[in-house]
């Protein structure tokens, strides 16, 4: 990784640049993260009890909008700690316990949890025009000019709203298809983007529940590609997700980032080397000493592949190609997997594949200054100079040739100049060993790779 920028989170910044950090961070590094739940007159008190455990700012500040008179009256301080987060190199998260749409505040419990909508109240409130739909598009509005503050100083907001949609605690979740808790989510999505908010991370999320087809049914609960920038997990019931749900993220994402919204106990550096695709962890307010030691925060957190404040370095712009010369790790790509030496294997002709990452060294590889991928000291080379669809790849003594010229675009593509191909995985395929190939330019998520910084 480049060395880290303390000022770099600070300067104004785009939601795809932040898209664009953490598909680079994917795969090799994790950001730190701390919730900070209600009260809002104390928005950091949770970050600050962090960093007194473990000497670091965390590098993903989380507030809450709230749900109480009392905090949705505290709410411009809570923007105000959210500037000077972004200020100090923090992302910014901001969720919303959201009352029922016709109720201005309310207690958590029975206005937020437990006040389930009746389906007819519910098919009014996905419908355009009527007195749910309206109501619940009013509550919005108040909270767009706080939204509009951050746009207005250039800080991206990593917004989370209508979380674990697929258990049914709150009023918002638990239903499933297109006329479901996804139909709300795109409902929120167009109506914050009508007011001219596009400065929103749009994060969808979901808890590891048994409920709903667990993690064979998050997939019904997805919005769409269009409208989900991240997707996020909330391990709760198993404390650090199973492979079934890891997978089930990677499957529902279509190669955006992944990240772990809310934890209990912070992963352990042998966890997050074991699912390597998520690009961030939150702890969840109280939970930071409640379900964690000192020990086991400050071994987290001082691993070399978490990050925290002041080592991001997020892009002011929007993307930028990787930079060039920099990068040795992972490349991550379809179904989180990584592309890999067969067998570790160094001889001429070995064959590039795709396979679960493990950070072994036949899935380190190093993005040159002269146009070259390389692993095991050799380089990625398009077999036999071909230039047609479907020439697999390989590995070979470097040799200068257009074979093993390679060209990283600012979308993930990566590019053989030579034959005006891209690096492909044959139809998809997510099975250990598959063979990767060169194809014509396609959007399909196959052909996203994710370099190392």
């Amino acid at each position: 990784m480049t060395s880290p920028s303390p000022e770099a989170a600070a300067a104004a910044s785009t939601p795809d640049a932040v898209v664009d950090y953490l598909h680079r961070i994917s795969g090799n590094h994790v950001v730190s993260g701390v919730h900070n739940k209600e009260p809002l007159n104390n928005p950091s008190q949770y970050t600050a009890q962090a960093h007194t455990l473990t000497g670091k700012w965390p590098g993903v500040w989380g507030g809450e909008l709230g749900f109480r008179s009392d905090d949705i009256a505290n709410r411009q301080t809570l923007i105000n700690q959210a500037k000077t987060e972004w200020n100090n190199g923090s992302l910014v998260s901001l969720t919303w316990h959201m009352c029922k749409p016709n109720v201005t505040s309310c207690e958590f419990d029975g206005g937020v949890n437990g006040s389930s909508l009746s389906d007819s109240e519910w098919q009014q409130l996905i419908t355009d025009g009527s007195a749910l739909n309206s109501a619940y598009k009013s509550k919005l509005d108040t909270a767009v000019p706080y939204f509009q503050q951050l746009k207005d100083a250039g800080i991206p907001v990593l917004f989370r709203p209508l979380h674990e949609m697929n258990e049914g605690w709150a009023w918002w979740g638990g239903r499933s298809g297109a006329n479901g808790s996804a139909r709300l989510f795109q409902i929120t999505h167009d109506y914050l983007e009508s007011k001219g908010l596009d400065n929103i991370v749009w994060v969808w999320n979901v808890k590891d529940t048994d409920a709903n087809n667990g993690s064979a049914g998050v997939a019904g609960f997805y919005p769409g590609d269009n409208y989900a920038d991240v997707a996020s997990l909330d391990p709760w019931v198993h404390s650090w997700p199973g492979s079934n749900w890891y997978q089930a993220l990677l499957d529902v994402a279509h190669g955006k980032p992944i990240s772990l919204a809310e934890v209990g106990a912070v992963p352990t550096p042998a966890q997050l080397a074991s699912q390597p695709q998520w690009t961030w962890f939150m702890i969840w307010s109280e939970y930071l000493t409640s379900a964690n030691s000192s020990s086991r925060l400050q071994t987290t957190f001082n691993d070399a592949r978490v990050l925290s404040q002041g080592q991001l370095t997020i892009s002011g712009g929007g993307p930028t190609d990787p930079p060039a010369g920099s990068g040795s790790g992972a490349v991550s790509g379809v179904g989180g997997k990584c592309v890999d030496v067969a067998g570790a294997g160094t001889g001429n002709g070995t064959a590039v594949q795709l396979w679960d990452c493990n950070g072994g060294s036949a899935q380190k590889w190093t993005v040159g200054a002269d146009g070259t991928v390389r692993a095991l000291g050799k380089c990625l080379d398009v077999t036999g100079q071909g230039t047609v669809n479907g020439t697999k790849v390989q590995l070979w003594d470097c040799n200068g040739s257009g074979a093993q010229q390679w060209s990283a675009e600012a979308d993930g593509h990566l590019k053989n100049p030579q034959s005006g191909r891209y690096l492909d995985v044959p139809g998809g395929s997510t099975v250990n060993g598959t063979r990767l190939q060169i194809w014509d330019r396609n959007t399909n998520p196959w052909q996203t790779w994710h370099l190392p910084t």
